[in-house]
């Protein structure tokens, strides 16, 4: 089959697509057929020698990726069959393998895709989606609360907006101006230029943070929420010491990193299906232009989701 592996870590001439073995699936493993891969930031940092490298370096070959929908070639699980569409994150944070067109995948990272999307909105909707649907039970986000989601257009933010007006919130959102139509469209309550005047002068008596920033708007959005809220904040590296900043406001802190999980996944199909949930899929590449697939990410300015496709 083909893959794109990472010769070492560097720039995208790194990524170099070559042929290798199908897997072999254990016990209580899918094989997939990868039909639609999404592209994310960490994905990029990784390929750079941050993000996951460290744990991946000693791995041969190493195979970028993580987000996956296609169809079940084999399958050594009670939960699925040949033939089923499927979705969801593989194996993170350790080795997703997922830059391949057949990807071995356990059943429990897995949820059935649902028929009335496609494998492109469904692959967009799992590391980001994931990633904004367990910050948001963890903090136990519910009706009449008052939230704001930080880089509200991005991949994470358009997913978080979508799922904190589902459970009745009053959604705040930053994003550019270029980008407010948009960040309305998912329902948000309030655009925030954050390049017309500081995000804190814009709102206020906040219940929930989604940071995805780091750095001084942990700090600054400390300032505008209610005692006894919560924020989460995402970007490793970024983040230390949020627990403290935040107890020392009276607000819970806490820094958040995604886990597979097939249950969420399920929970992300059902939104999608009912229509309460929607990717927004900016632009799609083809596998041989995964390069340009991760050059897009590393420009900063996708709006939603980029997905790769395979034939």
């Amino acid at each position: 089959m083909k893959a794109i592996i990472l010769k070492e870590a560097g720039s995208t001439d790194q990524l170099s697509a070559t042929e290798i073995a199908i897997p072999v699936i254990q016990n209580g493993e899918i094989l997939v057929e990868a039909k639609a891969i999404s592209i994310n930031p960490i994905d990029i940092k990784t390929r750079k020698g941050k993000g996951r490298y460290e744990i991946l370096k000693a791995e041969s070959p190493i195979i970028l990726g993580w987000d996956i929908s296609g169809i079940v070639k084999e399958s050594k699980s009670d939960s699925f069959k040949a033939g089923d569409e499927v979705f969801g994150m593989v194996n993170f944070p350790g080795h997703g393998k997922a830059y391949a067109e057949y990807v071995s995948v356990p059943a429990t990272h897995l949820a059935l895709k649902p028929k009335n999307v496609s494998h492109e909105a469904a692959a967009g909707a799992t590391l980001a989606a994931l990633t904004a649907w367990q910050a948001i039970v963890k903090a136990g986000v519910k009706k009449g609360d008052r939230v704001l989601i930080h880089a509200a257009a991005g991949g994470v933010g358009h997913f978080a907006v979508q799922m904190a007006k589902h459970l009745g919130a009053f959604v705040a959102g930053t994003a550019s101006l270029k980008n407010k139509d948009f960040v309305l469209s998912l329902g948000a309550d309030q655009h925030i230029d954050y390049a017309a005047s500081p995000f804190e002068t814009q709102v206020k008596n906040i219940d929930f943070v989604l940071d995805t920033m780091g750095g001084d708007h942990i700090d600054r959005s400390l300032e505008i929420m209610n005692p006894g809220g919560t924020l989460i904040s995402i970007p490793s590296g970024l983040n230390n010491g949020v627990e403290e900043k935040a107890k020392a406001k009276g607000v819970y802190g806490y820094a958040t990193f995604v886990q597979s999980s097939g249950e969420d996944m399920k929970t992300i199909a059902g939104l999608l299906e009912n229509g309460s949930l929607k990717s927004h899929i900016s632009e799609s590449y083809t596998f041989d232009q995964m390069a340009a697939a991760h050059q897009q990410i590393e420009s900063g300015r996708t709006v939603g989701k980029i997905v790769v496709t395979l034939p």
